[in-house]
């Protein structure tokens, strides 16, 4: 039984892992779609043909969302995502819940409009995910800063992509460190405004050791990002 409380305003760490630790991202189709689902069920507005959008963006490199749809889903928004990263087996959100209990409604939407594909697509029946989806409330601003470097150095654990993160496509690391792919469907503001530059945040990411692998240094860590380390 959950016990968080998602209360109006606060942001969480979201995170959820295949059941059985299986793979739930195989390809880059996969991925795209499940990108799709986080940006754009941020509010109720209804969206169909999600097969067509995520064809477009890995051909045309863009959702090619209407204008019109576009700004429904900004007007009546209940979560803010600010930042994402999805792993072979998976993945880490942070939002902004905007409304009472609103994170409970936009990942029971997300997660089971992503198990009906994926067990359509793969032919298999049962549950895709380990259980309820994992959250942590962000206590402090050092805490939310600290997460964005773990949640945008997890590639690292990828040999290909290994101290190359800034360029993973399956991240919101370059969209704070180059051009917002996502416009204000993503909320970089929140981190963004407390840094100089983007440089400068590239070197907080550099020099953050939210992700290390040195025990000393993640016992350190536990103060600032608790069960996240």
């Amino acid at each position: 039984m959950r016990t968080t409380t998602f209360a109006p305003n606060e942001h969480y760490h979201l995170y959820g892992r295949g059941a059985e630790k299986k793979i739930i991202f195989h390809d880059d189709y996969d991925r795209a779609r499940f990108v799709f689902l986080v940006l754009y069920l941020q509010s109720p507005t209804p969206i169909n043909n999600i097969g067509w959008y995520t064809r477009s963006f890995l051909t045309k490199g863009s959702f090619r969302i209407s204008k019109d749809t576009l700004a429904k889903i900004l007007k009546g928004r209940y979560i803010q995502l600010t930042s994402f990263i999805l792993m072979p087996n998976h993945f880490h959100l942070t939002v902004q819940n905007m409304e009472d209990g609103a994170v409970s409604v936009y990942m029971h939407r997300v997660l089971t409009a992503y198990s009906k594909y994926f067990n359509a697509k793969y032919r298999q029946t049962g549950h895709l995910f380990q259980g309820p989806f994992g959250s942590v409330r962000v206590k402090k601003n050092e805490q939310l800063l600290h997460l964005s470097a773990y949640l945008h150095k997890n590639s690292n654990s990828l040999a290909e992509w290994k101290n190359n993160y800034a360029k993973y496509p399956w991240s919101s690391c370059s969209d704070y460190l180059g051009l917002n792919r996502w416009g204000t469907l993503l909320n970089t503001a929140v981190i963004d405004k407390q840094f100089s530059s983007k440089s400068d945040y590239r070197h907080f990411l550099e020099t953050s050791t939210a992700k290390s692998l040195d025990e000393n240094l993640r016992s350190k860590n536990k103060d600032i990002l608790g069960e996240l380390v």
